[in-house]
């Protein structure tokens, strides 16, 4: 698979702080690569010193197999955290310039804002100052600015800021069309169920280093445990109960059924098989619920932090 950014080696300190220690990742071309972590873990530097606005102390960024330059930030839409309109100019006048400073003629910046405002139904806005919008509407503003000049590489940092569920999945779509257009995004967010719905990659960095990364299901999987939520309606339920207790590692559970059923989260031991559990639950009664329980995002983020505490 090709990797658009490898980040090799690299290390930055601030003072006697040490913000990135020895730190690579691999952003495969074409993905959503989710960078995690806990405030002050070092995400924003990591992202400052790709959009080259600061330089590491050691090691080496590449982008598109070549070292990254100067002139590499015209491949590069950033979306900082921290939001930067100039809150007097007028919506329209601000994005041509942010457009034709990013490399695009006059031409084909109105071209693309064009597009870009009648898609996100922001038209009316042109002759608008950026201090009578909403945050959620300047958000969209400086989300088109970061996109229209089509870079190779988009970082997202908390892109749904400000935003109300439906702006919020409005955002969410255009990000997955510039993915599937062929754009590479690296995605900062705290959010896990937007890493758990968009990301194919992720990255967890704590305390300047990095402790975790990989493709998103690869990782689901070794984070498994082989449990799964189950319902029954028993044929003789105090029968039942001793058998399963006896017999399985259970903790009873609270599913939102329709039945009067036993509910158990049962984790698998001794080398018993799905098969195998499924036959003998089936044995004691009719089967209504059973599905593995797959970590989430969260729960792995927390997981893996813990760990290392």
């Amino acid at each position: 698979m090709k990797k658009l950014l490898v980040v090799d080696s690299v290390s930055k300190s601030f003072g006697e702080y040490k913000a990135l220690n020895n730190l690579s990742i691999e952003v495969p071309a074409g993905s959503i690569f989710g960078l995690l972590g806990p405030n002050g873990a070092g995400k924003t530097t990591l992202i400052r010193i790709i959009n080259q606005i600061t330089m590491p102390d050691t090691g080496q960024v590449f982008l598109d197999g070549k070292p990254l330059k100067t002139s590499d930030i015209k491949h590069i839409g950033y979306l900082p955290e921290e939001r930067g309109l100039y809150k007097s100019m007028k919506v329209g006048e601000q994005a041509r310039y942010l457009a034709q400073l990013k490399g695009l003629s006059k031409k084909q910046a109105k071209e693309q804002l064009k597009y870009w405002f009648e898609r996100l139904e922001i038209g009316g806005w042109w002759n608008k100052k950026i201090q009578d919008l909403s945050k959620g509407m300047a958000q969209k503003i400086q989300f088109v600015v970061t996109v229209l000049h089509k870079p190779k590489l988009l970082i997202f940092d908390e892109p749904f800021s400000g935003f109300d569920p439906i702006n919020a999945n409005l955002i969410k779509d255009e990000i997955l069309s510039l993915r599937d257009q062929g754009a590479t995004v690296i995605f900062s967010t705290h959010r896990m169920e937007s890493v758990e719905e968009m990301c194919d990659h992720i990255a967890l960095i704590n305390k300047s280093n990095k402790i975790l990364d990989g493709n998103l299901v690869d990782i689901k999987r070794q984070y498994k445990s082989n449990t799964y939520e189950v319902a029954l309606i028993p044929n003789d339920e105090n029968t039942v109960k001793k058998i399963i207790k006896e017999k399985f590692d259970v903790t009873t559970a609270n599913l939102k059924t329709i039945n009067n059923e036993l509910q158990y989260i049962i984790k698998l031991t001794n080398g018993t098989t799905t098969n195998e559990l499924i036959k003998f639950l089936t044995s004691l009664g009719t089967l209504t619920h059973f599905v593995e329980v797959v970590p989430s995002v969260s729960d792995i983020f927390i997981q893996t932090i813990q760990k290392k505490l």
